[in-house]
């Protein structure tokens, strides 16, 4: 027996098997586009999704179809708070309007300072988030709001297109600001705020609980023996947690990827909106996780290779293997605005302290210690709600920069584990997720901690010399708020 996992990422879909012992048989992958028809917009065809696993299937029955024909559950991971807006009929009303987004943050804000928000979702309403974008289309588009039969994530599209049946996990409903984050149900108040109605809505499952059958239609074109079950899935990160083992209290990861996350798994709910840490269900029953969320992590460095002309690896080589200490030059990366702590749209980057001295390395070091104290400011922010940090992985594109991973262990002063090569990101966490559906078994044996290939920890001779470039840091975001 084999089960299937589809992460569904901003730029394209993975398809990963697993066997019974949850170890990989078999990947593909296909990709698509992000339009932006406007300043601050960024939206998907939803049938780009579709196409693209129509396109890795047949790429595993091509080379593994015994595999592929033994399929019993799938399970899928998707990038969250996208709005796919689906008529009565099925069809899809215009492009998803994607988590980067930013065209409705009047409507955020709007939201956010009703009380109730905040208190029954346990988050502030960012404009990624799904919610607000409702009320723009209502206001911008109102005849393709009056069309609206339901509104899907990007996860929840994929469950509705592979079974025919509306279903979503909690940990993806809950970045939508019309979740009851703590009761882990939608909130009639929350959504009667935003325009919704609960009829709206896809049926909640948990994100290893059986949601629906795949499509009779879809099991023959793919050489699908039998009726194989699609679980609830998760969001992007509760997938990528369940990959990588962070399920109890204190463990968790830190992601250098486009945007940049430090997240840590939760037993109980204790949300702080203040913070503007995203407090979200897990894709385990009764469990939640925290996580801090930066816009811009390597997001910034491929920014700045693409003005030097030079590759990312290229670049982090210029610093050499060892850290010589905190730069005099600055940068912030606030390239698309911030979330965790300052939920600031409007907020853009900057480099500070530019000398005519400085050159590639000190604008590239400059720039890897900007998303590093970044990720502290979310470390900081996510203490403040109780958060411990017990095991804590380095993952994501930027982890292959050992100084940049070696600068980050030692600003957030704590060691990082760098887990052995293999897989632990959000496909396999959904086709683990799928098995523990079809099979019943216990989470705490199939969603494992990938092997450590080693432990990078904090240069101590400069943690206090970070920590305080890191407190200047933080005193000049309000400085360049006020600049015009």
């Amino acid at each position: 027996m084999t089960y299937l996992g589809f992460d569904l990422g901003t730029s394209g879909l993975r398809a990963l098997l697993i066997d019974d012992g949850g170890h990989p048989v078999a990947s593909a992958e296909a990709h698509y586009h992000t339009s932006h028809p406007h300043p601050g917009w960024s939206e998907q065809d939803a049938g780009a999704w579709t196409d693209a696993a129509s396109t890795v299937m047949a790429q595993l029955q091509a080379s593994h179809p015994k595999a592929v024909a033994a399929i019993q559950s799938i399970g899928v991971s998707g990038h969250m708070h996208g709005a796919t807006l689906v008529g009565d009929d099925g069809e899809v009303l215009r492009p998803c309007i994607l988590w980067n987004d930013t065209r409705s943050h009047a409507e955020a804000a709007k939201l956010d300072a009703l009380p109730e928000m905040r208190a029954i979702s346990g988050n502030i309403v960012f404009p990624g988030f799904t919610a607000p974008k409702l009320l723009w289309v209502k206001k911008h588009e109102p005849k393709i709001f009056e069309r609206i039969s339901k509104v899907l994530l990007p996860a929840a599209y994929m469950n509705f297109w592979l079974t025919g049946d509306a279903f979503a996990d909690m940990s993806d409903s809950a970045g939508t600001s019309w979740l009851d984050t703590g009761a882990r149900d939608w909130s009639d108040t929350l959504l009667s705020h935003g325009a919704m109605r609960v009829d709206q809505m896809p049926r909640l499952v948990e994100g290893c609980e059986i949601g629906g059958t795949l499509r009779p239609e879809l099991a023959k074109v793919w050489g699908i023996k039998g009726n194989p079950s699609v679980v609830g899935g998760a969001g992007d990160n509760a997938a990528a947690a369940s990959g990588i083992g962070a399920i109890g209290a204190g463990t968790g990861f830190v992601s250098l990827g486009t945007s940049g996350v430090l997240m840590v798994a939760r037993d109980d709910y204790c949300p702080d909106p203040a913070t503007a840490v995203h407090t979200f269900c897990h894709a385990l029953p009764s469990r939640w996780y925290q996580m801090g969320v930066i816009l811009a992590a390597t997001d910034s460095l491929n920014w700045v290779s693409n003005v030097m002309d030079a590759r990312p690896d290229q670049l982090s080589a210029l610093l050499g293997d060892a850290l010589s200490g905190p730069s005099d030059l600055r940068f912030l990366p606030y390239l698309s605005g911030e979330r965790t702590p300052h939920n600031d749209s409007a907020i853009r980057g900057a480099f500070l302290n530019l000398d005519i001295a400085h050159t590639r390395a000190d604008l590239v070091q400059a720039v890897m210690e900007g998303v590093a104290f970044a990720l502290a400011d979310c470390k900081f922010s996510l203490q403040q709600t109780g958060a411990e940090f017990d095991q804590i992985f380095a993952i994501g594109g930027g982890a292959r920069s050992e100084i940049w991973v070696q600068m980050l262990a030692t600003i957030l002063d704590m060691p990082l584990h760098l887990p052995k090569d293999g897989e632990f990101g959000a496909a396999i966490g959904a086709a683990r997720l799928a098995m523990i559906g079809a099979t019943g078994a216990d989470p705490e044996t199939v969603l494992t901690k990938p092997e450590t290939a080693r432990v990078i920890t904090p240069q101590k001779d400069l943690v206090e010399a970070y920590a305080q470039a890191h407190h200047a840091y933080r005193k000049t975001y309000a400085i360049m708020k006020e600049l015009p």
